[in-house]
């Protein structure tokens, strides 16, 4: 392992990222690169903070490179997620990737990858699905039991970060990218925990603690060359406000309701546009909105990352919907140690700094910016301070 690669989000970067960082560095990693979630995240929000801040967190605790995560394949389900960040490290030149597991143990994880990605795994996947299974994670643990009974490899996926392990683990054999996958045991607090606890603590837990009492009261689960940056921003006003997201998003929402409706929407399926509409109809927050829409077959996250696709137009085909390319098309940098550039030479992808120069290399590059960007302009609108539009194109590349 020489360029490693490490797919986050950093939201906010925390003591857990920079013991990852320099456990790579330590395994042999010359440099390590990270593929960053911008714009948008997993769980269908803006990051607390700008990339900005967060690419320079990241090179602080020793990455050399920081890629964006572009927001349409940050803000998805942990396939896509899992497939956009592992070919953009690939694209990149990494020989392996870095990840955190609730259990590393990769043979165990690369065999659960290898039965997701059989047509055995499919066709039980399906059966558990028209069997009225409760929700898809359960069909999906029940179809690795189907498919590879006996195993007990199931087992595994009832973690979360087990489970974006896997996908990584899937992604680099049906991408065949050669990217070595390099599991690690996650530390301290499991994702999503809400109280902060020891030395690590869950970037939820963190994010909760800041809303309560400011970056200040991140001193001891942060590095202090990052809670410096987080100080800086929360005088500035650069940090998320949740009830201006809710406002943002509901009002998009309730214009795309009288406009036509929600059938172009990324995620759309089994009638999820009329149940939409009517929930918009009726709902005052965002969070209320998640609420009505969530079933046991359809779960929250699922949900809130549907409402924020309507809200951003990410879909179609059609007028007014953005039709996104499979996986991202470029490699936007965002922040870099000069000394790791020249390993940008052989990248398989258009690379720069500037997203209004890589949106100028085709039809794809162009409709991929235009929705990083549109989730940028979003998330500017979403600060305590709100921002003007256009920052993915003006924001300043950080450079060491």
């Amino acid at each position: 392992m020489k360029f490693a690669g490490i797919i986050a989000e950093y939201d906010p970067f925390h003591s857990g990222h920079a013991w990852q960082l320099q456990a790579a560095r330590r395994m042999g990693a010359g440099t390590v690169a990270v593929a960053l979630s911008c714009g948008l995240t997993q769980r269908g929000a803006p990051p607390l903070l700008p990339e900005g801040v967060r690419a320079a967190a990241a090179l602080d605790a020793g990455a050399g490179l920081v890629f964006a995560l572009p927001a349409p394949w940050a803000m998805s389900g942990a396939e896509s997620f899992a497939r956009a960040g592992v070919a953009l490290l690939a694209a990149a030149g990494c020989d392996a990737l870095v990840f955190g597991a609730e259990d590393p143990d990769l043979a165990r994880l690369t065999a659960v990858a290898r039965v997701l990605a059989s047509p055995d795994y499919r066709a039980a996947l399906q059966g558990q699905l028209a069997a009225g299974a409760r929700n898809f994670a359960a069909a999906r643990q029940a179809a690795v039991r189907q498919a590879a009974p006996g195993a007990h490899l199931d087992q595994l996926l009832d973690k979360p970060n087990n489970n974006l392990a896997v996908e990584y683990c899937k992604a680099i054999l049906e991408l065949d990218t050669g990217l070595t996958p390099v599991p690690l045991p996650r530390q301290g607090a499991n994702h999503g925990d809400p109280e902060a606890a020891g030395r690590y603590a869950s970037a939820s837990a963190l994010r909760a603690l800041w809303h309560r009492e400011g970056p200040g009261a991140l001193a001891p689960y942060v590095p202090a060359a990052a809670l410096a940056r987080y100080r800086a921003a929360f005088a500035a006003g650069e940090y998320t406000d949740p009830r201006a997201v809710s406002l943002a998003a509901l009002s998009r929402l309730r214009a795309r309701a009288g406009a036509g409706g929600f059938a172009g929407a990324r995620g759309i399926a089994e009638g999820l546009e009329h149940r939409l509409d009517a929930c918009v109809r009726q709902a005052v927050t965002l969070d209320g909105l998640c609420d009505a829409l969530t079933t046991v077959r359809y779960p929250r996250a699922r949900m809130r990352r549907l409402a924020m696709d309507a809200a951003l137009g990410y879909g179609g085909p059609g007028p007014g919907w953005l039709t996104l390319p499979g996986l991202p098309p470029y490699l936007h940098l965002l922040a870099a140690r000069r000394e790791a550039l020249p390993l940008l030479a052989g990248a398989k992808l258009p690379v720069s700094p500037s997203l209004a120069k890589l949106a100028r290399e085709n039809d794809l590059c162009a409709r991929a910016a235009a929705a990083q960007a549109a989730a940028s302009d979003f998330a500017a609108l979403c600060r305590r301070a709100p921002g003007p539009m256009g920052s993915a194109y003006t924001a300043p590349f950080v450079k060491r």
